[in-house]
């Protein structure tokens, strides 16, 4: 055999080197990820520190929220054109550089922009989006698993990053704790990064999975596939957010006490780990479709069952339903990019609606909240999440009824 074909071989699709590159990719997303939920921890210490009320102190995070779904679009479209590399050199480089502008910040809103400029529109966006979108190219046979094991690195960084940040403030201070942050990020993601360099071979015509072959191509124009897939992100994750965002208020206002709120999210995220690695297996026998189908119309479930159910133990339960419902639901848009669109866009498309689903999550909380404000109760909360999840419901089974009709492939 020789050279050539062996070294083809050993950089194919579903590879050894794949499954390494795969590996890498989720110790960048779990490092990278810090920067979405540094300013959660800190936010009190930054009402002390800046003398700002709590709403002051919530909007680095809503900024950072912002910057990382704008700057993850911009590196989608740098990952299409120069490969995974540049956009993880710029994102190491600014994490570093944020974390420690955010230390030496004099003012709030130098801290402000600082976290959302540097760490989350040009730090912490290289290591979500772009990398599952690249991940996609280096699989086939096991997309759906691989998409779903690197998309499960931002809940990583939730479970490790908040208890490290938190000891780390209480024993040097959050500014020596964003100093150490800071340079943690410059000594991993750098030579992490540098471990992709190699680029996939992109193949010319549309690249769905093995066993769930799109039927010939987008049922409509890329165009509005692509504003449909958008539609989708946004609307399931506003119905997303109404328990993960208000949860622990909810259990509070019921007068269960915001550590049992805080016991059931850990739970539900916990679950949706779960939840996100099990869609990955079912994905790869049902395609990107039908993951979207069965967790959009799972998650309207769970969502209906915090309507008449209230008590303590049964928010528990319906808490770890939810979570094992809706963990498949992101990752699956990944895929249906992959299904109907060429690998050599997958970057910019992947990039665009997972960003824009961390828009429909911050616009959920706030929507939520603000139905809160009007109505004095969660009720109406809950079923505003049910419309938006009954939206994304419509997308998503259009899209499985389009496929039984075959229609031209796209060059």
């Amino acid at each position: 055999m020789s050279p050539a074909i062996t070294a083809q071989r050993a950089y194919a699709p579903d590879s050894r080197y794949a499954w390494r590159r795969l590996a890498v990719a989720v110790a960048l997303s779990t490092i990278g990820g810090v920067g979405l939920w540094s300013t959660v921890i800190v936010l009190p210490t930054i009402e002390t520190a800046f003398g700002v009320d709590r709403g002051g102190a919530s909007i680095p995070y809503t900024a950072t929220m912002i910057g990382f779904a704008a700057g993850g679009i911009m590196m989608g479209r740098l990952t299409d054109r120069f490969g995974i590399v540049v956009p993880l050199v710029i994102g190491a480089l600014m994490l570093g550089i944020g974390y420690l502008a955010s230390a030496a910040a004099t003012t709030y809103w130098q801290f402000v922009l600082a976290q959302s400029l540097l760490v989350g529109m040009l730090g912490s966006s290289a290591t979500f989006a772009p990398l599952v979108a690249d991940v996609s190219l280096w699989f086939v046979r096991k997309r759906g698993i691989a998409v779903a094991i690197v998309a499960s690195g931002n809940y990583l960084a939730g479970a490790i990053w908040p208890p490290i940040l938190t000891y780390a403030i209480t024993t040097v201070g959050w500014r020596y704790a964003f100093v150490l942050i800071g340079v943690f990020c410059l000594v991993t993601l750098l030579p992490l990064g540098l471990l992709l360099r190699r680029r996939p071979v992109l193949e010319a015509r549309i690249g769905p999975g093995v066993g769930h072959r799109a039927a010939g191509g987008p049922p409509v124009p890329p165009g509005v596939l692509q504003a449909l897939l958008v539609i989708a992100a946004f609307s399931c994750c506003v119905a997303m957010s109404m328990p993960q965002v208000h949860l622990i208020a909810y259990c509070g206002d019921l007068g269960y006490g915001a550590a049992r709120g805080a016991e059931m999210l850990s739970i539900m995220l916990a679950c949706g780990v779960v939840s996100r690695l099990a869609s990955g297996f079912i994905a790869d026998r049902i395609g990107g479709v039908g993951t979207l189908v069965l967790g959009s119309t799972l998650q309207c479930v769970a969502l209906v069952f915090y309507l008449p159910f209230n008590g303590l133990t049964s928010l528990y339960l319906v808490s770890a339903l939810f979570g094992l419902s809706q963990g498949g639901i992101v990752p699956s848009y990944a895929l249906i990019v992959r299904e109907y669109f060429p690998a050599r866009e997958a970057g910019a498309r992947v990039s665009l609606v997972l960003m824009i689903s961390v828009v429909g999550m911050a616009a959920g909380g706030w929507i939520s909240g603000k139905i809160f404000d009007l109505t004095g109760s969660y009720q109406a909360a809950f079923l505003n999440g049910v419309a938006w999840n009954l939206l994304n419901m419509v997308i998503a089974f259009w899209l499985l009824l389009s496929r039984l009709r075959p229609r031209p492939s796209l060059a």
